[in-house]
């Protein structure tokens, strides 16, 4: 079954949500904004976006850029920022949306830095830098949920979801379908909204 997915991308980005939609053949029910809404008022073009795109939408397909961190400032990440807010929402006409992030190969280095051997626990682990020098608040906190207390983060520890661009190319749906559940597992009771 197709997903209703909205694409979460800086304007910078724009080719990688084209070739999303275009070239990937993925089975998904997309529910992206492709024409930009004309306005000057940021306050009504949210409001346009969570009303006729993310309100029923189940997965956020967010993309980790160049132009896409926390550190570039609020003013450069307000539109990004606040559909990952719409989306990870839980209220009266509004679902929370599973969070997929897909690394673009920009920054794939940045992010994905190798495996290091834990001083803690003496296993090896994998090194997924996302902070406020790789991505936004709204993504980071929901990758690296506060209050865990173990060495690393697992699966079950998380409520977004990440992959490379060439993986999710490869196999678009799985990460699609793993965003999903994450929305009815016990980590959603976590989830941050709005981020300090």
């Amino acid at each position: 079954m197709g997903r209703k997915c909205f694409i979460s991308f800086k304007t910078e980005d724009e080719s990688y949500k084209k070739c999303i939609q275009d070239n990937l053949n993925i089975n998904m029910i997309d529910k992206s904004l492709n024409e930009a809404i004309e306005s000057e008022d940021e306050d009504y073009i949210m409001r346009k976006i969570r009303e006729d795109y993310l309100c029923d939408s189940t997965v956020t397909i967010h993309l980790i850029g160049t132009r896409g961190s926390e550190d570039l400032g609020l003013e450069e990440q307000i539109f990004v920022k606040r559909e990952l807010q719409a989306s990870l929402y839980n209220g009266k006409g509004n679902t929370r949306n599973g969070i997929l992030g897909v690394v673009l190969p920009g920054m794939i280095t940045s992010v994905f830095r190798g495996s290091y051997t834990c001083k803690k626990c003496g296993e090896t682990h994998n090194w997924v830098n996302v902070n406020d020098s790789t991505t936004i608040k709204e993504f980071s906190i929901n990758y690296y949920l506060p209050g865990n207390d173990k060495c690393y983060y697992g699966e079950e520890d998380r409520y977004c979801v990440i992959v490379g661009w060439d993986d999710f190319c490869a196999n678009p749906e799985i990460y699609i379908e793993k965003a999903f559940k994450k929305r009815m597992s016990k980590i959603s009771e976590k989830v941050i909204v709005y981020p300090k």
